[in-house]
């Protein structure tokens, strides 16, 4: 029960926090159910990704959510630190703001069902092409 109400409330803050800090009406976060993956999430635009980044987002959702119950799919081209196994070293902060000093990067944000994803409750992809 603990983890459904905190991984409601995490995607609830990520959702809020793309409608209050966004962009405009131009932007808008595309939600994204994932049911054979077990998960649900919200891809955020550039703007959004901007906004969420220099907002207290990051911050609040690491206050609920342990760094190694998250998880980061880095783009190619990442200056984050892996270390040999492919752990990422970075905060959730370090990883969206990577990307939005990006004119094009974006961020996925997905949420993981309990048992899934080796116990990861959260989890975030990079996106850019410049």
């Amino acid at each position: 029960m603990r983890f459904a109400l905190v991984s409601t409330a995490t995607l609830a803050v990520f959702t809020t926090a793309t409608a209050v800090f966004g962009a405009g009406t131009a932007a808008a976060a595309v939600p994204i159910a994932d049911p054979a993956q077990g998960r649900v999430g919200v891809r955020l635009s550039h703007e959004e990704t901007v906004a969420l980044a220099a907002g207290p987002v990051p911050a609040v959702v690491t206050m609920f959510v342990p760094l190694d119950r998250m998880g980061a799919g880095l783009h190619k081209d990442t200056e984050l630190h892996r270390d040999q196994h492919g752990g990422v070293h970075a905060s959730l902060r370090q990883v969206i703001a990577e990307t939005a000093r990006h004119s094009d990067g974006t961020v996925t944000v997905y949420v993981n069902a309990p048992g899934t994803r080796n116990g990861r409750i959260l989890d975030v992809f990079q996106s850019w092409t410049d």
